[in-house]
């Protein structure tokens, strides 16, 4: 794909650098839209509605650098963490000269290691996807099972969430699906038919004579049924959550389906300014689906989080239809609230009394020594029976244990 660039082409550059295209050919529209394409394989949220206001903007700036940067910047950029990502890119996409040399150097065939540029492994990914767009591999499944070495496999396994590249993250992402998630069980008042038991169970019994003529030639045995435990996800989807979340949410997705539990009664809600339902998302079988639906039930996303306010509006609204005494609590957050302490400690207090366990997930728990300051980590670390990192794959493994371990604890049949 060709390169864009803003400024003319001066006679004494090298024949090379006209790879990267010229913006006097008409095709800025074009040069645009495979930026925000890079800017999306760098994880940043940019749609097409975006690079419509951002073309507009182009017509009313002209086509000075600075005022182009700062025009782009203020419309597609919508997150701090962005920004460093968004500069190096666009100074690497639309020709400075000396950050072209050194892309091209890197992108050459036998260029030596120590002319590469470090750029930040979103802003790698990015690039080297625009050059070898056409060398795309027909199975990235096929190719994460040819490519990765067992190092890479390992460092895959404790990588952060937040660290890894966008290719990465795809690939974290897939591994995570496969995680199996053993759920806690209690016995239901209703009985099933088994081939032995303690109980007879007379109706199925009787209804079998009745095909003997009345004589009861074999007894029917009841046992009451073991069904899983309902489970309520709580979501913080804050800025500082974004990348954990996404990740988290698929495995959830996944590892909780009707087609594992086919009988499993499972509620999802995020919490950022309100609290949003996204039983609608989970709803679909195919976890790419669940996560644009995601994108487009949660319109808080990256903001703030006012957790007591969240929670006392599930209590008003939903109390008496998601929370009981056999209910699984699952509250994902690193407790860095902006809301009234004092109103989340009263909810997390009812919450407490109505449920059966409370499991905080913590992706904070990756730091050593980490011990809950912030009012929201206290309260949260007050109220919850366990606390679990979520931060890499070795995590999602872990939690899958420590749930199990729930199953050894005394339920309330």
């Amino acid at each position: 794909m060709p390169q864009p660039e803003l400024q003319a082409q001066s006679p004494e550059r090298p024949a090379s650098a006209s790879w990267w295209g010229d913006a006097r050919s008409g095709k800025l529209p074009i040069n645009l839209l495979g930026f925000g394409r890079a800017l999306r394989r760098a994880g940043l949220a940019v749609d097409a509605e975006r690079l419509a206001l951002a073309q507009q903007g182009l017509m009313l700036v002209g086509m000075n650098r600075e005022d182009v940067a700062a025009a782009l910047e203020a419309v597609l950029v919508s997150r701090e963490q962005d920004l460093a990502v968004f500069r190096e890119l666009f100074a690497a996409y639309f020709r400075n000269p000396e950050v072209a040399r050194q892309l091209l150097s890197q992108l050459l065939p036998g260029s030596p290691e120590a002319a590469r540029p470090r750029h930040r492994p979103r802003v790698q990914e990015a690039l080297s996807a625009i050059r070898a767009a056409q060398q795309k591999p027909a199975s990235e499944e096929l190719a994460m099972d040819a490519a990765m070495s067992a190092s890479d496999r390992h460092r895959l396994q404790h990588a952060d969430f937040n660290q890894l590249s966008a290719s990465e993250y795809r690939l974290v992402q897939q591994l995570a699906r496969d995680i199996r998630l053993p759920l806690p069980s209690y016995r239901s008042r209703r009985s099933e038919l088994r081939a032995s038991g303690l109980r007879v169970h007379w109706p199925a019994s009787l209804k079998a004579a009745a095909a003997t003529g009345g004589e009861l030639a074999s007894l029917k045995w009841r046992r009451r049924k073991r069904l899983p435990m309902p489970w309520l996800a709580l979501v913080d989807v804050s800025g500082s959550m974004e990348r954990y979340v996404r990740l988290l949410l698929a495995f959830l997705h996944q590892a909780t389906s009707p087609r594992r539990y086919p009988q499993l009664r499972r509620h999802v809600y995020s919490m950022g300014t309100s609290l949003q339902e996204l039983n609608r998302a989970f709803a679909h079988s195919d976890p790419d689906a669940m996560l644009a639906q995601l994108n487009r039930d949660i319109d808080d996303f990256g903001g703030g989080t006012c957790l007591g306010e969240c929670l006392a509006q599930l209590h008003r609204q939903q109390a008496r239809h998601l929370v009981g005494r056999r209910t699984l609590v699952l509250l994902v957050s690193d407790g860095l609230d902006t809301g009234d302490s004092a109103l989340l400690e009263r909810e997390l207090q009812w919450l407490a009394r109505h449920s059966a366990r409370i499991v905080w997930l913590n992706p904070l728990l990756r730091f050593d020594g980490y011990a809950p300051l912030a009012k929201g980590a206290q309260v949260l670390h007050r109220h919850s029976h366990a606390m679990l990192a979520v931060h890499n794959l070795q995590s999602l493994q872990q939690l899958a244990a420590h749930l199990a371990k729930l199953l050894q604890l005394p339920h309330r049949d």
